[in-house]
């Protein structure tokens, strides 16, 4: 492996010269990293939960549906076609594999289970029970890893039951669990939701993936120690066990379930454990997943060190660099790569440096519409013109390329964007934006070499998420930006010298709030992005063209509706009603009632636009919750607001005059995807 490592690495420095010397195209993502797509059997139902690539070049695969499959020839050498081998089956929902000294490890839902292949011929013929959990028997106590440290032992994560709301119901659930070979268990952190996605970095120091839900404002990765307690309340239940590494108990999280942010809360609870990384909710993705860290030595690019994070729903892979900051970890993430073919639930490195993607995406909607994939990314050699890492300073940041910048395009005040946000820590599913504000840039230093840019800001807000975006940005060869934007957490402003400007560096803030460079100022138009006055008025009157589509009074010269609907919400993002029926032009009342614990919408768009309306409102981005997830499009009719659990709201509108199957959708991120419904306007 590390023979063929240093073979990739020469060609590949080779293939990345080439390159830089090429100016001007603008590439895509599957210019640099392009999809190979594993030929499966029609009898096979390969839902992945699990992946262990063998350093024989085979690659063993747990599914959902309690079967491990080993692959010959997976990396399907010369076109040739892969082989599938049952190599086990009868199993429990396996959402993680491992391989380790001829045998191979996997997670079943009650059980850590070591299997091994004793005879030979290719299927397992011993099951060794290492630890067994407990169960309550709820839907949604899945169970994920093991993952092996550099000692040999093993971690596993535990999901939360749903009940309405996280909860622990079978012992240790919400629990990070360390396993020795012998069986010995040793709890190590609790606060854990939905930690599907694990990882035991090169210096042994474990990180998990979190997805959005009850305490979980937005998808987050957090480092965990021992006595952690990562936010969710769901684990506490176990605390006063002798084993129990922390004695916090759900009563103690009544004083700050208010709204306040997990930074404010952290003051309170001493033993809460701050994400190291924010995904923002749809800015980024909607279901983290798995985390692996790049370890290829540069066979994969230029990101060695750094660690990628899959998504499930939206069905890409996202990267993620950490830095210590006054002891604790934290850092950005970034855009990498979109398209996979379903949910992607499972990474993990090829002996060819290649990174595996293993999806599923039954019950668990997803951008890629296959009910199941194998896939394997690959980079091509070339170096994508990319924010290779973003660094604190304490008076603002410092940004790393991947190549040398246009030093003239990075020296442009209105090039750059600087946002900074919140979510709420609160026991209701999820969290709205929250303390939204621009940060004014002050000042720009770009380095002799150009692969660095120095930028000071007026302001930096500790225990924010801050937004990074660059337009107009391009390399010294002419290559633009492949991912314009990147979300830095902020938990600790760094200590540290503040940067002396020069004249030429500094950057004047006008009356309205934009940026100017003084060599700029008489030709540069500044962004609306940093025009604070500006920016507010262009919003209000977004949000207020969204919402003339939601009538909350009857309108005066009705008399009274001609019908009246009723439709609500059940857990699984579901309406209770997928069929609507009312006549053509007719006026309608409809009572929209959230029974559930998530956060919806109702909007009626009119026929086959659901999906685009859905696609449409997860791309307003920031303006997002203001607008509640409606786009300003003509496709829709009606739509009410974002309404909070247990809510009402009554809209009103008239119905089109033309019959037909129009719709009904959720536009809540990532909801449109299974959350819809028809409207039939009958003659």
């Amino acid at each position: 492996m590390k023979t063929l490592n240093i073979f990739c690495a020469l060609y590949f420095c080779c293939a990345a010269f080439v390159t830089i010397a090429q100016s001007g195209k603008a590439l895509t993502e599957s210019d640099y990293y392009f999809l190979k797509t594993v030929a499966i059997p029609e009898d096979i139902k390969l839902e992945v939960g699990g992946l262990a690539p063998l350093a024989d070049g085979r690659l063993a695969v747990a599914t959902r549906r309690g079967e491990i499959w080993m692959i010959e020839n997976p990396y399907m050498l010369n076109g040739t076609q892969p082989h599938y081998q049952l190599y086990a089956e009868g199993l429990h929902e396996v959402l993680g594999l491992a391989y380790k000294d001829g045998s191979l490890y996997c997670t079943q839902r009650g059980e850590l289970t070591k299997m091994t292949d004793t005879d030979g011929d290719g299927r397992a013929d011993v099951f060794e029970p290492i630890y067994r959990f407990d169960l309550s028997g709820n839907y949604h106590e899945y169970a994920y890893g093991p993952v092996f440290d550099s000692k040999g032992d093993m971690y596993v994560t535990l999901n939360v039951a749903w009940v309405g709301y996280g909860d622990g119901l079978g012992k240790w659930h919400g629990w990070l669990l360390k396993i020795k070979p012998d069986g010995q268990m040793e709890p190590i952190a609790t606060g854990l939701r939905s930690p599907a996605g694990f990882l035991v970095n090169s210096k042994d120091e474990v990180f998990y993936a979190e997805n959005q839900g009850d305490w979980v404002g937005s998808g987050r990765v957090t480092h965990l120690e021992k006595g952690d307690f990562a936010g969710n309340a769901g684990g506490l239940n176990w605390t006063q066990d002798p084993k129990s590494p922390l004695r916090l108990t759900k009563a103690d999280l009544a004083k700050v379930d208010d709204g306040r942010t997990m930074y404010d809360a952290a003051k309170v609870i001493k033993e809460m454990k701050l994400p190291c990384v924010w995904f923002p909710h749809t800015l980024m993705g909607i279901s983290t997943s798995d985390i692996i860290e790049d370890n290829t030595g540069g066979s994969f690019g230029p990101f060695n060190g750094q660690y990628f994070v899959a998504d499930q729903g939206h069905s890409k892979v996202m990267r993620m660099t950490l830095e210590k900051v006054n002891g604790e970890y934290q850092g950005a993430c970034y855009p990498f790569r979109e398209g996979w073919a379903s949910g992607l639930l499972r990474l993990r490195w090829g002996t060819d440096a290649s990174m595996w993607g293993g999806m599923t995406s039954r019950g668990w909607s997803s951008t890629g519409k296959a009910d199941y994939a194998l896939q394997r990314l690959v980079w091509s050699g070339k170096t994508p013109f990319e924010m290779k890492n973003i660094s604190a300073r304490a008076d603002g940041f410092e940004i790393e390329f991947t190549l040398p910048v246009d030093k003239n395009a990075a020296k442009v005040a209105a090039n750059y964007g600087f946002t900074s946000f919140n979510y709420k820590y609160q026991h209701q599913y999820g969290s709205p934006i929250i303390n939204q504000g621009n940060c004014p840039l002050r000042g720009i230093i770009v380095s002799e070499d150009g692969l660095k840019v120095r930028v000071v800001l007026d302001s930096i807000r500790e225990g924010y998420i801050h937004e990074l975006k660059l337009k107009n940005f391009k390399a010294a060869n002419g290559t633009p930006l492949l991912h314009d934007f990147a979300y830095y957490t902020m938990n600790s402003v760094p200590t540290g010298e503040k940067a002396t400007l020069s004249a030429e560096q500094k950057v004047s803030v006008t009356p309205a709030g934009n940026p100017m460079n003084h060599e700029h100022m008489a030709m540069t138009k500044p962004p609306v992005v940093n025009d604070t006055k500006k920016g507010k008025k262009a919003s209000k009157a977004t949000a207020t063209t969204a919402l003339s589509k939601n009538l909350n009074e009857m309108p005066a010269n009705w008399g009274q509706p001609d019908v009246v609907l009723s439709l609500g919400t059940k857990p699984g993002l579901k309406y209770d009603q997928d069929l609507l029926s009312i006549k053509a032009g007719s006026k309608v009342k409809l009572v929209f009632n959230n029974n559930d614990d998530m956060q919806h919408n109702l909007v009626v768009t009119m026929p086959g636009m659901a999906n685009k309306v859905g696609e449409k409102g997860m791309a307003l981005g920031l303006k997002g919750p203001e607008m509640h997830y409606v786009p300003n499009l003509g496709d829709v009719i009606a739509h009410s607001k974002i309404l909070e659990p247990g809510t009402t709201e009554t809209i009103y509108f008239t119905a089109p005059t033309k019959p037909g199957d129009y719709q009904f959708v959720c536009t809540y991120p990532g909801h449109y995807l299974v959350m819809q419904g028809i409207l039939k306007v009958l003659p």
